[in-house]
């Protein structure tokens, strides 16, 4: 029986597309092409006690956690140190949530692009 093996990408739409590419780029260290595409492939960058993953979830449609009513969708970005991510986009005048969140699946975090979509960033716990 055909199956879902995974979360093929995640897509956004964009007022200002070039814009928003190159804050990708810039902000984040998200290596997107002129065309504004990336392709992660998991089995580089990862270790044995930090494996690669992506998860899917649906939320209900009243949740805070997405950010504003109107955004359908966030981005979860794995990063490699947190505290050092925030700082640093901080210091850039980008707008970073003040909470953080540490739980059994790692700490959390959250900033906001130039579309306003809040985008999640995950320092994995050990084996995630």
């Amino acid at each position: 029986m055909p199956q879902v093996t995974g979360v093929g990408g995640i897509f956004l739409r964009a007022r200002k597309p070039s814009l928003l590419i190159e804050w990708y780029r810039e902000h984040l260290g998200v290596p997107m092409t002129p065309h504004g595409a990336v392709t992660f492939h998991w089995n580089s960058g990862t270790t044995p006690d930090r494996p690669g993953s992506t998860t899917l979830a649906v939320f209900p449609h009243d949740t805070d956690y997405l950010g504003e009513p109107g955004q359908k969708a966030m981005l979860n970005l794995r990063v490699d140190d947190l505290t050092m991510m925030l700082t640093r986009l901080r210091a850039r005048g980008v707008e970073v949530l003040d909470q953080t969140e540490d739980s059994e699946y790692g700490r959390f975090g959250w900033c906001v692009d130039p579309e306003g979509n809040r985008i999640e960033l995950w320092e994995p716990a050990e084996g995630m």
